[in-house]
């Protein structure tokens, strides 16, 4: 362990199957057991290809390795940043089983490869990407949470209900979202940052989500007018 002590159950030893009931890429995985116990140079971050190509017995390591989760973490994260996202959906119905949940659904899985280019940067796990992803997978109408509860108020109300107007026929792509939604900030005398939140909580329930324009774009017009018209209600 990062303590130096031997690995033992009450310790925090686990099967692999278990990491993948957490949700550890597979390939995040076999990169760092492989950097365990063996090295190659100052390469931390490798394909399973390079892991073949490179192996050798001279430069497995002599002293006893420690098992640090948040270098397994980085690992994982880095992996799933440049996976294929095919891949990555796949992957993931795997850990759903492995983990006894819910499986996705036809229509949440085309919804979520679409959002992975924009959720798989920033995610470690498979259900940290998930979460980050909630906003594709949750349906009309969207249950606010606590957070996003407070962005909309009657002032808020009625921006969303004067947006869902002028985003009818605007052509729906990243710069023409941004030059409308900044637009009608100015409009309303006030900065983008301050209808950021009402807007997240519009689309997906939540303080905390991707970037607004990119959840606009994955989620497209029609379905980003609906959660606008739901929330200006």
């Amino acid at each position: 362990g990062p303590d130096g002590k031997k690995l033992s159950k009450r310790h925090g030893a686990l099967g692999a199957q278990e990491y993948q009931a957490m949700g550890y890429p597979a390939a995040g995985m076999r990169n760092y057991l492989t950097r365990l116990g063996w090295s190659h140079g100052d390469d931390e971050f490798f394909s399973d290809a390079q892991a073949r190509a490179w192996f050798n017995l001279d430069n497995i390591g002599k002293s006893p390795a420690r098992f640090d989760v948040k270098k397994l973490e980085n690992i994982c994260g880095q992996h799933m940043a440049q996976g294929d996202d095919a891949a990555l959906l796949d992957e993931i119905s795997a850990y759903l089983r492995a983990a006894e949940q819910p499986a996705i659904t036809i229509s949440q899985g085309k919804g979520l490869l679409a959002a992975l280019p924009i959720v798989k940067e920033r995610a470690k796990t498979f259900p940290e990407l998930l979460d980050k992803a909630h906003f594709i997978l949750t349906e009309r109408p969207i249950t606010a949470d606590e957070k996003a509860q407070k962005a909309l108020n009657s002032v808020s109300h009625g921006m969303l209900n004067q947006l869902t107007s002028e985003l009818q026929s605007v052509r729906w792509d990243r710069d023409s979202l941004e030059a409308v939604l900044n637009d009608f900030a100015m409009s309303q005398d006030t900065k983008f940052g301050k209808l950021a939140g009402p807007l997240r909580a519009a689309l997906a329930g939540r303080a905390v989500t991707p970037s607004v324009f990119d959840m606009m774009l994955v989620l497209g017009r029609e379905e980003t007018l609906a959660r606008l018209n739901d929330a200006a209600i």
